[in-house]
């Protein structure tokens, strides 16, 4: 891991296309802005972890769907 030490204000780069810019601190909180291309998604870690979990859960159900469509067809099936 990478440990950095930025005031408000300045900024680090990630790759050549992102940056990250500390806005504000207060307490124990950090504000940070983000400037990246559309196609990079900026997620905090707890919304990516349920995004993950989500997707997780649709594909197994998804899964299971095919499966019970395939032994129906072959049930039904009169060959």
């Amino acid at each position: 891991m990478l440990v950095l030490r930025r005031k408000i204000g300045e900024t680090v780069m990630i790759g050549s296309n992102i940056q990250v810019q500390i806005l504000g601190i207060e307490g124990e909180q950090i504000k940070l802005g983000f400037l990246a291309p559309k196609e990079v998604q900026v997620l905090r870690q707890e919304l990516y972890q349920e995004v993950v979990a989500e997707n997780m859960a649709a594909k197994e159900q998804t899964g299971h769907l095919q499966q019970e469509q395939i032994l129906n067809l072959l049930k039904n099936y009169k060959g």
